[in-house]
């Protein structure tokens, strides 16, 4: 990995939809064009934003937040990875603790969406979860463990041998991975400390989703992250 990541997850709070989640998108692009070259923005917005964030966006990418390992088809309310990239996706978040999924469904997605050109971010509550995600070859992982999601509390902080056991053991399995820190990362320090720790970025949602000014928060997280990246990874 090049550049740190900076990836937010808009999930389902009431800014990711309508007029609302655009806008947090085109702050994010003027973040990302700050950065150009130093910083990879990803977002990952509900199925129904897909194609109207992405059709405005350049230096941003978009994930979509889940799709399902089903062809296209008679499959009643799944997102098969076809149509994601259809919506203009580039990418798919998975197995996020609040959508958990079986290993046979990432293995799946993972294959298809390579086929298509298309990336993946796995999400895992351990570093074992983490190290059988990266078996899979998936384009990233995160680790997130699910007891620290929106309370503030960055595991970097809290339980930074969470971070530093998920490097070693997936690095181990595939030392190509990228990994990303999540859980509780609300401010720059956070960011910071996931570089320090040996990820290659943050995986973020509240923090920006129920932010006072999203761009702020945005920018506070981006150049926490450069700066962090330029000191650790000269």
């Amino acid at each position: 990995m090049k550049t740190p990541v900076l990836a937010v997850n808009y999930k389902a709070y009431p800014t990711a939809f309508g007029e609302k989640g655009l806008a947090i998108a085109l702050a994010a692009e003027r973040v990302a064009d700050n950065y150009r070259g130093s910083l990879r923005v990803i977002l990952a917005v509900p199925a129904t934003e897909i194609a109207r964030i992405a059709e405005v966006l350049d230096t941003v990418s978009v994930y979509a937040q889940h799709v399902d390992p089903v062809e296209p088809g008679a499959h009643t309310g799944y997102l098969p990875v076809e149509a994601a990239k259809e919506a203009g996706a580039r990418g798919t978040l998975l197995n996020h603790s609040e959508h958990q999924v079986k290993l046979s469904h990432i293995d799946t997605v993972v294959r298809r969406a390579a086929a298509l050109g298309l990336e993946t971010l796995v999400c895992a509550d351990t570093p074992t979860a983490a190290a059988a995600a990266a078996a899979l070859s998936p384009t990233m992982v995160a680790v997130e463990p699910p007891e620290l999601i929106g309370t503030g509390i960055p595991v970097s902080r809290a339980k930074p041998e969470i971070v530093t056991d998920t490097v070693k053991l997936v690095h181990m399995v595939n030392p190509d991975i990228p990994i990303l820190t999540g859980a509780g990362i609300t401010s720059g320090e956070d960011a910071s400390a996931a570089i320090r720790l040996g990820t290659v970025g943050v995986l973020v949602a509240s923090a920006v989703m129920k932010a006072k000014d999203p761009e702020a928060k945005l920018n506070e997280l981006a150049e926490a992250l450069v700066k962090a990246w330029e000191k650790e990874r000269p």
